[in-house]
C-alpha cells in the first residue's frame, strides 16, 4: 500500500514537520489518516488530526467511526505493530511506547463489515516512518 502523504513528502520533511508539531503542541499527537483506494467506506472530511495525548484509543475509534460514518453493524479494528491496542490506552501512551526517540509512528486499522464478511483496509499513521 502506497501512502500519498509519504510519497508527497520526503522522510526529512516529515521528520521536521513532526518535530515542529510536537514542539508547538507537546500535549497532542499528530495523526495523518488516509483511506485505501480499495476501502468501501465514506471519505474522511480531513486527513490531518491533532489529538490530545490523553484521548483514549476507544475515543479515537469513535472519532474515526463518526467521520467515516460507519453503520452500527460495521466493526472497526485498529492494529499497532500487529497488536490490537487496549481501548483504554491513550494515544499519547501509544505514541511514546512505539516511538522512543522518533517523531513518527505507523498505525493501521481494518474495517470489517461483520454481516457481509467484507474486509476493507484503511491506513493511518502518526506521521508514518519511511
Amino acid at each position: 500500500m502506497k501512502f500519498k502523504y509519504k510519497e508527497d513528502r520526503p522522510f526529512e520533511k516529515r521528520l521536521e514537520d513532526g518535530q515542529n508539531i510536537r514542539r508547538k503542541y507537546p500535549a497532542s499527537v499528530p495523526v495523518i489518516v488516509e483511506k485505501s483506494p480499495r476501502a468501501r467506506v465514506g471519505n474522511l472530511d480531513k486527513n490531518k488530526y491533532l489529538v490530545p495525548s490523553d484521548l483514549t484509543v476507544g475515543q479515537f475509534y469513535f472519532l474515526i467511526r463518526t467521520r467515516i460514518q460507519l453503520k452500527p453493524e460495521e466493526a472497526l479494528f485498529f492494529f499497532v505493530e500487529d497488536i490490537i491496542p487496549p481501548m483504554s490506552a491513550t494515544m499519547g501512551a501509544l505514541y511514546e511506547t512505539l516511538l522512543f526517540n522518533l517523531f513518527f509512528m505507523f498505525h493501521s486499522f481494518i474495517i470489517r463489515i461483520t454481516h457481509l464478511v467484507r474486509i476493507c483496509w484503511v491506513f493511518f499513521w502518526l506521521n508514518g516512518t519511511s
